[in-house]
């Protein structure tokens, strides 16, 4: 988009030619963000779900004032003398315009009485027009049901299913079925550009093209040097969007000793601090890697907080012979107030042996931690045994 923008200046402050954007984003305050930071304010449509289709970005099309595309991904370049300049003839039938929200309740009735394909159209209809985002990932069920070999249906599911894991009515496990989802779509079409970045926007570093979103803390800072202050992002980027990718993983080389050898310390099972685990790609072929994602909640029934007067959250991880990671011991800094409830992540890569069988391999980890109960209760520390579930199949099309 930077390129087009600075290439077509003057065509755009003229009058002659106006650039609108779609984007292909999970969180489209994003390129809001990246709007700003660019100085580019012409219109920008969100296709989080793909209704365009499109198997790849970035994609140019030439749109004359009657609403008819001329030309495919044009040069720039010659974009004034060829399409600019020229005089297109008007359609001879008027253009098909609709400018009116969809008929919901035609929309569900038709879908009761079709198949898959009318059960995706109400699902698409209750995510873009809907207040009720439950109701779009029951339609994409719906349809799922009727045809499970739907690949945009489970891609679409998998969009609403992390848009709820985002909003305040998030479910535990939310993310794992998006990423769930978006794996069966690739694995029906692995051509898919689009659906496989989605999974890489989450995935092992080894299996990044680049990094995300690498160019938010820069883009911020040059925003603020400007006199202006950022688009705030609903959702921050986390580590696995911020990464840098490598082709190599190098194994963990730490002398540190298990913090618990002996298993001394008091378990928490849940009553202070809730965990999710979820894996990125959900399968992953021998030799492949994944990114493992832990998320800490603070129990809010138990008025649990973090101590951030104490040692911070810690997570060992117990490698089996062959597999490796970046390292066995990872931290999450301390919060600067002395208690806190914020929710914490911790990530790191796992890359699967090259001799692993197929089926279901159990990685065990453990995290430590302080944390109190309610404002002024006791502060503890407790111990969190985990184990992560690899799904290790052949010729993942995640991994491929």
């Amino acid at each position: 988009m930077p390129g087009w923008h600075k290439a077509t200046k003057q065509l755009q402050d003229e009058g002659r030619l106006l650039l609108v954007g779609i984007i292909q984003e999970q969180h489209a305050e994003r390129c809001r963000l990246f709007m700003q930071w660019q100085q580019m304010s012409w219109p920008v449509m969100v296709d989080a779900l793909n209704i365009t289709g499109v198997d790849k970005v970035p994609l140019t099309w030439a749109i004359d004032e009657y609403g008819i595309m001329r030309a495919v991904n044009p040069d720039p370049a010659t974009i004034e003398e060829e399409f600019v300049n020229r005089a297109f003839p008007a359609p001879t039938a008027p253009l098909l315009r609709s400018t009116r929200p969809p008929d919901l309740g035609h929309l569900q009735a038709v879908a009761a009485a079709g198949g898959a394909r009318a059960w995706r159209d109400y699902g698409d209809a209750l995510f873009l027009w809907g207040a009720d985002l439950e109701a779009a990932i029951a339609a994409y069920h719906r349809g799922l049901a009727l045809d499970p070999t739907d690949a945009t249906i489970h891609f679409r599911l998998g969009v609403a299913l992390r848009r709820r894991y985002d909003s305040p009515q998030r479910h535990a496990g939310s993310f794992q079925e998006a990423v769930n989802e978006w794996s069966r779509a690739l694995a029906l079409n692995p051509n898919q550009y689009i659906w496989r970045r989605r999974i890489q926007q989450y995935g092992p570093r080894l299996d990044k093209p680049y990094p995300f979103y690498d160019w938010v803390t820069q883009a911020r800072a040059d925003i603020r040097t400007r006199g202006e202050e950022p688009v705030l992002l609903p959702v921050e980027p986390q580590g696995s969007e911020l990464a840098v990718p490598t082709r190599t993983l190098m194994s963990a080389t730490s002398t540190r000793a298990h913090p618990d050898p002996r298993g001394l310390v008091h378990r928490d099972t849940g009553e202070f601090i809730m965990v999710e685990t979820v894996v990125v790609p959900a399968t992953v072929a021998p030799g492949g890697s994944a990114r493992v994602h832990l998320l800490f909640r603070p129990n809010a029934q138990r008025q649990a907080h973090w101590n951030n007067e104490a040692e911070p959250l810690r997570v060992w991880l117990e490698l089996s012979e062959g597999w490796m990671a970046e390292a066995r011991m990872l931290e999450v800094p301390l919060a600067l107030e002395p208690i806190s409830d914020e929710p914490r992540t911790v990530e790191f890569e796992l890359q699967v042996p090259a001799e692993v069988s197929q089926g279901i391999t159990q990685v065990p980890a453990t995290a430590f931690y302080y944390v109190c109960e309610e404002r002024d209760g006791t502060c503890l520390y407790r111990r969190r045994d985990l184990e992560v579930t690899i799904p290790i199949v052949r010729d993942s099309p995640a991994t491929s």
